[in-house]
């Protein structure tokens, strides 16, 4: 099991190298993210933007724009379909967002005709090295879908449980996040979706995944605190996958991670043809190159 991220980076380089299409990659914190994954011989790079731009700075960094194929598309909308079509047609294995608008990024990634949907759910999965944990997080789903219904959180988690084997996981042990550990369907309606699907996955109806819930995060991820509740399960206490019930949650952990406990992370979009790579302007080139090297180990043609 991989239990950092530099584990996870070497997971996706012994996967194989992958060709990335960035769409308008006229984006100085990506092409240093880009150029870092093509140095670790993850990926080959395809640039797609303005390309004189692209050139200027890969010069100014002292990257060789030689070292990519580089498309000239100065619209990034058009950009981003662009990648979609590569993807399609297997001249690319995934993509990534540079200088583009989420908005007009994802309704590329959405295009009925273009775009990478499939009769799944998109989800958004990251995953967490947290200082002085020991193994790694996932957590889903803080950027993609707002309040989940039962079926669509069924979908998150094959999503994510998807994701987290194609890193190593074998059978990941998932908790399904609630304030408490009981069932409340009056006035705690979540725990009723979480106890359904623990006993979905018990009778194989969600498979390659040991679900427990509802638990309360110190249950989730201690086994102290699962111990001194009284509560013994596969996935108590050890969870690798925290589903929340709502983005709100699932995003107020992800920036409490993230700027109150120094964690590092990675995230994908999946759900998709291939992984995408969405990730925040606010976001460094190290997040973006982690993204990056998650999303080269989700290529699941290549596992």
């Amino acid at each position: 099991m991989v239990r950092s991220l530099k584990e996870m980076v070497e997971k996706a380089r012994q996967s194989g190298k992958k060709r990335l299409a960035v769409a308008a990659a006229n984006e100085l914190e990506v092409l240093r993210a880009v150029e870092e994954a093509r140095k670790e011989n993850l990926i080959d790079g395809i640039l797609i933007g303005d390309s004189l731009e692209i050139e200027r700075t890969c010069k100014k960094e002292g990257f060789n724009p030689d070292d990519y194929l580089i498309m000239e598309n100065s619209d990034p909308k058009e950009a981003a379909l662009e990648c979609c079509r590569m993807i399609r047609k297997d001249d690319a294995d995934f993509m990534m967002k540079g200088a583009i608008k989420t908005g007009d990024f994802m309704r590329a990634i959405l295009d009925k005709e273009d775009g990478l949907t499939t009769v799944g759910l998109l989800s958004h999965v990251a995953v967490f090295e947290i200082p002085g944990f020991n193994r790694l997080l996932f957590i889903t789903d803080a950027a993609i879908n707002i309040a989940p219904t039962l079926s669509e959180k069924v979908k998150i988690i094959e999503n994510a449980v998807s994701i987290a084997r194609n890193i190593g996981y074998h059978n990941p042990k998932v908790a399904c996040l609630a304030a408490v550990e009981v069932v409340n369907p009056d006035k705690m309606p979540d725990t009723v979706d979480s106890a359904a699907l623990s006993i979905m996955a018990a009778r194989g109806q969600i498979k390659k995944c040991v679900i427990d819930g509802p638990l309360a995060l110190d249950v989730a991820i201690s086994e102290n605190a699962a111990q001194t509740k009284g509560l013994n399960s596969e996935a108590a206490g050890k969870a690798d996958i925290l589903v929340t019930p709502e983005i709100v949650c699932a995003n107020v952990l992800y920036k409490s991670l993230t700027y109150l406990a120094g964690a590092k992370p990675a995230a994908i979009v999946t759900g998709t043809i291939a992984p995408v790579v969405l990730t925040s302007r606010a976001d460094d080139h190290s997040t973006k190159f982690l993204s990056i090297a998650m999303g080269a180990a989700g290529v699941k043609k290549n596992n």
